[in-house]
């Protein structure tokens, strides 16, 4: 899959920003020596745990070049670790597994969750959050799109490429390996400029794995309007030209 883009993803950045700050309130940690920020991107939710506990040691891990060459711009002196989440293999454990929607990305839970508790120090803690909007309006357009004849062989399978379960599945994983162990979920009521707006937030994240998949940017550009025309129908702009874009997400803390 092609590189990010940092300025689109960063071009929501507030919206971003706030489930990782709700994530980082609800951490009962006092004084975390060392975290580590997994699918850390430009750096951003780094930063908010910098904020919570300026003593710690940080590190970031990405598998994105173009967004750790941000995240190292700004924060030089923080370590900067590119990996996958599959092939990361600390050679230590860490106070805090920290990671800000991208879990979603990494296949099998089951066995990844009690892996990531494996990494975490006595007394430490694994904090996730990663969205569960996969039945949203926006992405049954997507879905709608991608079923038309001329997209459907193309894009056979692309929707499987995120990986959320039910809150139930993550209490089962990781009951019996920390306590306590606390799930919840929060539909956040984001305000859009317009439909075109979630077409870009789209286009930023989950439309990500579609459009690689298509050949050329003609048939790129294609699928981004049929899906604008869908996204536009499920979200029309009022008097001002905003919408609501609802986003649920959900979010796990379990202490070692």
């Amino acid at each position: 899959m092609p590189d990010w883009d940092p300025s689109l993803y960063l071009k929501f950045s507030d919206q971003r920003a706030r489930p990782a700050g709700d994530l980082i309130a609800q951490i009962r940690l006092a004084n975390p020596g060392t975290i580590i920020d997994l699918g850390c991107g430009t750096g951003n939710s780094t930063e908010q745990l910098h904020h919570r506990w300026q003593g710690a040691n940080l590190a970031g891990l990405d598998s994105s070049a173009s967004m750790l060459a941000q995240a190292r711009e700004n924060h030089p002196d923080w370590q900067w670790v590119q990996s996958s989440i599959e092939e990361w293999k600390p050679a230590g454990s860490y106070n805090l597994v920290f990671s800000n929607a991208a879990l979603h990305w990494v296949p099998d839970h089951g066995a990844l969750f009690p892996r990531l508790l494996s990494h975490i120090a006595r007394g430490g803690a694994l904090a996730v959050q990663m969205p569960n909007n996969f039945h949203s309006p926006a992405h049954q357009a997507m879905h709608k799109v991608a079923a038309e004849p001329q997209w459907s062989a193309a894009l056979a399978g692309a929707a499987e490429n995120t990986f959320v379960e039910p809150p139930r599945f993550y209490y089962d994983a990781l009951r019996r390996h920390a306590a306590p162990v606390n799930i919840w979920e929060t539909e956040y009521l984001q305000i859009m400029e317009g439909p075109q707006a979630v077409l870009e937030w789209m286009r930023s994240t989950a439309m990500r794995p579609w459009l690689t998949r298509l050949p050329d940017d003609a048939q790129r550009r294609q699928f981004e309007k049929m899906c604008y025309q869908e996204i536009e129908k499920a979200y029309p702009a009022n008097d001002q030209g905003n919408v609501i874009f609802p986003y649920r997400r959900m979010f796990i803390i379990a202490y070692c």
